[in-house]
């Protein structure tokens, strides 16, 4: 089980902060529990009964603000990876004193909440291999994103294909596309491939194991340069 805490005084930068950390956190197949704490000090007391492996801690706090409140976490643990949150870079080179992983600027960017948290999920040893839970034939499944070919859509059903199996469940491509990473790339209004797979672009349509799908007008200079820069990476 991994463990991470949200400490700020403002409950919609909570809310916002909480809702990236889950939906990555479930594609990495993580087992996980967010406690959410509104100041420094009720967090600095939860440490007496509690363990935690990531906080996110907001530096402009009333009464204990985030440094001060870090200094207390450091004098009982030197166990989690502490991830200050401001609205003010200036702030920034006093995380050094309490070992501070990084920060994260407000208003938030989601690449830099997914970047951060990948590094310290990594210092703590997690594995990261990334899935997608659906629900398929009353079943709750875990995809492995990895091994997944490409997703493909009729009206509101969905089909995972993955070179083993297919798995078919209720939903769209569009929200699909706003979860997975970012090699995962629309082809067609049908179509959403991960690049991994991608053999070839051919005219009209790319070239995935012995399946050849149709590229749309419209997808296909922003798949032309999304294919480019997967191969440099």
């Amino acid at each position: 089980m991994l463990n991470l805490v949200i400490c700020d005084d403002e409950r919609a930068l909570r809310n916002d902060l909480r809702k990236v950390l889950e939906t990555e956190l479930d594609l990495c197949g993580e087992t996980f529990k967010i406690a959410e704490f509104d100041c420094g000090e009720a967090l600095v007391r939860a440490l007496n009964d509690s363990a935690f492996d990531i906080i996110f801690l907001d530096i402009e706090m009333k009464d204990l603000d985030g440094v001060a409140t870090a200094r207390e976490i450091r004098k009982k643990t030197s166990a989690p990876e502490i991830i200050f949150v401001t609205s003010y870079p200036d702030f920034v080179f006093q995380g050094y004193e309490v070992q501070a992983l990084n920060y994260i600027l407000k208003p938030y960017q989601r690449e830099k909440i997914v970047s951060v948290l990948h590094t310290a999920l990594e210092r703590l040893g997690r594995d990261t291999e990334k899935y997608y839970l659906v629900e398929s034939k009353g079943q709750r499944l875990r995809l492995p994103l990895n091994q997944t070919l490409y997703f493909s859509s009729d009206k509101r059903s969905v089909k995972a294909v993955t070179p083993e199996d297919q798995y078919t469940f209720y939903g769209k491509l569009s929200d699909l596309e706003t979860e997975l990473p970012d090699h995962f790339v629309r082809i067609h209004n049908r179509y959403l491939v991960n690049l991994k797979y991608v053999q070839s672009l051919q005219g009209n349509s790319v070239l995935i194991g012995e399946e050849e799908l149709p590229v749309s007008r419209s997808c296909k200079q922003e798949l032309a340069i999304a294919f480019a820069k997967y191969m440099l990476d």
